[in-house]
This record gives structure tokens, C-alpha cells and sequence, in this order.
């Protein structure tokens, strides 16, 4: 399954987040960024500035996370996460035996989990794809990064609710 392909989800909440960061980043967060840098070259020799080097490392952490969020915001289904039918899609909460031992996360974007606890997979990842579409009771397994086959047993889908 291509990733090129698969449209990120979010929850109108996340959606609404991700606009006011991306709005502070793009303005108020580009403007300080700006004067610090400007800040640290009158301190003279920029080779040994160390706060000139850190300033320039976080503008382009920054400009990075810019550019992923216009990308994210572009390309996202906005809604309501999906109402639980008790099949694995992006927007729910998984319940599975993964090798052996229960996990209990969200499948989709890091976006969508917001303040919560619940850690998450993206439906691109290894897990995330060997799991799409099953439905509770289905097993499945995967290839890990190296190169072991991970046993899955779906045990529960529940609708998200942040």
C-alpha cells in the first residue's frame, strides 16, 4: 500500500489547532526568531556564536514544522472521528494483542491524540497497515524494521473521543 495515497484524518479540534499554530509559527514565532538572530550578529564572530548557531538550528526546526503543517492542513479529511463499527480505520482506538502483550493506542496522526495519553500509530506504519480494515477477533501479523514477524490480534475498536 502506497503512502502517497492516504489522506491524514483529524478531528476538527486538532484541524483548529494545527490552523492557530501554524498561524503563530508563520507570524509571531517567525518575527522573534528573526530578532534573535539579529540579536546574536551584532555579538560579533558569527563562527564562534553560539547563539547565533542556536538561534539559525531553531529557524530551521521551525520553518520544517511550518512546512509540515501546510502540507497536514491541505491534505486532511476534517471530522468527527469515525464512529466505531468495530473495524480498524484511521480516527479509532485499538485494543490488540501485539507479540503477546495488550496495547491499547490510536491509529492515525500524532495531531489527532492532542493532550491525550494514548499512544499512536500512524495508519502508514508497519502496524498501522497490517491492521486497516480488520475487525475484532481478525489476527494478522507484520515485518518489523528488523526483519521479525510481529504476531496481531485485534481485541477491540472503539470510536475515539479525545
Amino acid at each position: 500500500m502506497s503512502t502517497d495515497t492516504q489522506v491524514p484524518f483529524l478531528t476538527q479540534e486538532a484541524y483548529d489547532r494545527l490552523v492557530a499554530e501554524l498561524e503563530h509559527l508563520s507570524t509571531i514565532g517567525r518575527d522573534e526568531i528573526a530578532k534573535r538572530i539579529e540579536a546574536a550578529r551584532e555579538e560579533g564572530d558569527l563562527k564562534e556564536n553560539g547563539g547565533y548557531h542556536a538561534a539559525k538550528d531553531e529557524q530551521g526546526k521551525q520553518e520544517a514544522r511550518i512546512r509540515t503543517l501546510e502540507q497536514l492542513l491541505k491534505t486532511a479529511k476534517v471530522g468527527e472521528a469515525p464512529a466505531s463499527r468495530g473495524i480498524v480505520e484511521p480516527g479509532t482506538v485499538v485494543t490488540a494483542l501485539v507479540a503477546g502483550g495488550e496495547e491499547t493506542f490510536l491509529l492515525g496522526s500524532r495531531e489527532i491524540a492532542g493532550g491525550t495519553d494514548l499512544d499512536v500509530y500512524s495508519e502508514a506504519s508497519p502496524l498501522g497497515q497490517a491492521i486497516i480494515g480488520l475487525k475484532v477477533g481478525d489476527k494478522t501479523s507484520y515485518e518489523a524494521p528488523n526483519g521479525r514477524a510481529i504476531s496481531v490480534e485485534v481485541t477491540g475498536v472503539e470510536t475515539f473521543t479525545g
